[in-house]
């Protein structure tokens, strides 16, 4: 027995994961060499201590993963928690616990193993750092096309026309051009034309000057003057009204304007960028929209996929939205539990990105620390149910082949770039379309 117990020191004392014990008094009985080198406290120093003084993690009170593996006799698997470092450096680690035992089955204590991920979290930033430009993160290949182009898109003075259903982004992708641009130390100037009264359209554009009108008591500078030396965006471009639509369509051609009341007129050296919800080509043919002012601004067009096309951006965006909200809120949230992951993935966003950030910012009000559990998300995930569709319940069997159907349709149904999407081999996606008798055919399903 004695010589077993040897053996079992040296292993502990040979891997690289952080291994101690505790007692029913949570007191540490042992601390292996892992344990040292990933919480900076010496065997000494920790062997006797409660656990919390050497963990120091603020579930430690109420939250303590291990005080609930010994009350419940549960083991806990791969639960991600901060912990603060002898120098006071916060690192992440995965915790797995479980009950010890002696020889007649009596609970004596547990025991807690766990992983520095530090190294994991750079790895993922690294890739993060390649799948964005600025502050927009996407390895869809359409996005990724476009951030490919976006260094040439900024160095020009071509207009350029965003188009994209609300919430997938069109600002953000206008203030990275800015950002690019040789004005990017200019000022940026978003105006959103369908918020403005049809009738002070104009004087908010090109402004006015003192007597122009009954309260016009002095003079006022409109957007493209705001703009000068920088960028300006006219957001939902496809609201504008005819009559301004006219003045808009001289300032794209002659770079020149006049302010309402003005007997001269200004020059702009603005870049315009332009951005809209609506199909404009359907505008035109209806006379809507100036067919003129149309093929001006339609230079360079770049169109951004609802989130519904690019489910697979879902688990980037979401680390995105966490690494924000960590720093606005000071907490440590590490995730999403699986469960969590696979609603959203499941759910359609008909908001968009924009919905997808309100979701996770109500996840930080309601969740302290570690994971985002289904508790954490709205109203409208904690029963499963769409907030456009109330599906029927889906066994788990039936869940997956919808999931690897819609994967497939993302990709063009190519196996190995959704096998790469879902984090499975080749081979095992194969078994598995095989198994729920997945054919291509099977895409008219589920649009």
């Amino acid at each position: 027995m004695h010589s077993i117990l040897n053996n079992y020191h040296v292993i502990l004392e040979s891997i690289e994961d952080g291994v101690f014990t505790v007692n029913m008094e949570f007191r540490i009985m042992t601390f292996n060499r892992a344990a040292e080198e990933i919480t900076g406290f010496p065997r000494s120093a920790a062997v006797g201590k409660k656990c919390c003084e050497i963990f120091r993690t603020s579930i430690c009170d109420d939250g303590c993963i291990l005080k609930n593996t010994i009350s419940t006799s549960s083991p806990s698997t791969d639960m991600p928690v901060f912990i603060t470092r002898a120098d006071d450096r916060v690192i992440p680690v995965s915790v797995n616990t479980a009950v010890l035992r002696d020889s007649r089955g009596q609970m004596i204590g547990g025991v807690e193993i766990f992983r520095d991920l530090t190294e994991v979290t750079r790895l993922r930033k690294a890739f993060k750092k390649e799948m964005s430009f600025d502050d927009i993160v996407s390895k869809n290949r359409m996005m990724q096309r476009y951030f490919s182009i976006l260094p040439q898109i900024a160095e020009s003075r071509s207009t350029v026309l965003i188009t994209g259903p609300t919430g997938t982004g069109k600002e953000l992708l206008a203030r990275a051009i800015h950002n690019h641009s040789q004005h990017s130390k200019g000022p940026f100037v978003a105006v959103n034309c369908g918020a403005m009264p049809e009738t002070l359209v104009e004087s908010e554009l090109f402004g006015y000057r003192k007597g122009a009108f009954t309260d016009a008591k002095t003079d006022k500078p409109g957007r493209f003057a705001m703009a000068q030396n920088g960028t300006i965006f006219l957001d939902e471009i496809g609201d504008i009204p005819l009559a301004a639509q006219v003045r808009l369509l001289r300032v794209l051609q002659e770079r020149t304007y006049e302010p309402l009341g003005a007997t001269q007129t200004s020059e702009t050296n603005a870049r315009v960028l332009v951005a809209t919800h609506h199909d404009l080509e359907s505008l035109v043919k209806e006379g809507r929209f100036r067919e003129d002012l149309y093929y001006r601004i339609n230079v360079i067009r770049m169109n951004l996929p609802p989130l519904l096309e690019r489910k697979e951006d879902i688990p980037l965006l979401v680390d995105h939205f966490i690494e924000q909200f960590n720093a606005k809120t000071g907490k440590r949230i590490l995730g999403l539990a699986p469960e969590s992951m696979a609603q959203l993935l499941m759910y359609n966003f008909p908001g968009n990105i924009r919905e997808l950030e309100n979701i996770m910012e109500h996840a930080f009000v309601l969740c302290r620390e570690g994971l985002i559990f289904p508790c954490h998300l709205p109203d409208r995930f904690q029963d499963g149910v769409s907030s456009l569709e109330a599906f029927a319940p889906l066994s788990l069997a039936e869940s997956e082949k919808r999931l690897i159907i819609q994967s497939l349709r993302r990709n063009d149904w190519k196996t190995m770039a959704t096998a790469r999407q879902l984090g499975v081999d080749k081979n095992t996606l194969r078994r598995k379309m095989i198994r729920h008798g997945i054919r291509k055919d099977d895409d008219a399903l589920i649009r």
